[in-house]
């Protein structure tokens, strides 16, 4: 059998904030990537909940963030779209998607975010 790990650091600053986030792959050593966030989520089957962690640097802006969710979202929604074949759903959180991206590119547009 054969594993794989991702390891993640997280520098931190007096305030216990994170100032930078870096991760790199067993499969790929020796290259070390940076990031301003990441989300990782797990699924708990024995309580039918979700365990998560969500981090961002303190200098990663809030039109970042936004981004990042919608992108987020995208992706999940693709991986439920892949794992249950449900069109319904797909296309339910496809229209939210859409809107929110919308509102983020009027937000961009006119300088507010």
């Amino acid at each position: 059998m054969r594993k794989s790990s991702i390891h993640i650091d997280v520098t931190l600053d007096q305030q216990n904030i994170p100032e930078e986030i870096s991760w790199h792959a067993s499969d790929n050593p020796g290259q070390v990537e940076t990031t301003k966030s990441f989300a990782l989520s797990f699924w708990d089957s024995e309580n039918s909940a979700i365990m998560r962690i969500d981090l961002w640097t303190k200098d990663m802006l809030v039109g970042e963030m936004k981004r990042f969710f919608l992108q987020s979202l995208g992706g999940m929604n693709e991986t439920l779209q892949s794992a249950t074949n449900d069109q319904e759903w797909y296309e339910e959180v496809e229209k939210t998607i859409k809107k929110l991206a919308e509102r983020l590119q009027k937000e961009e547009a006119s300088g507010q975010h």
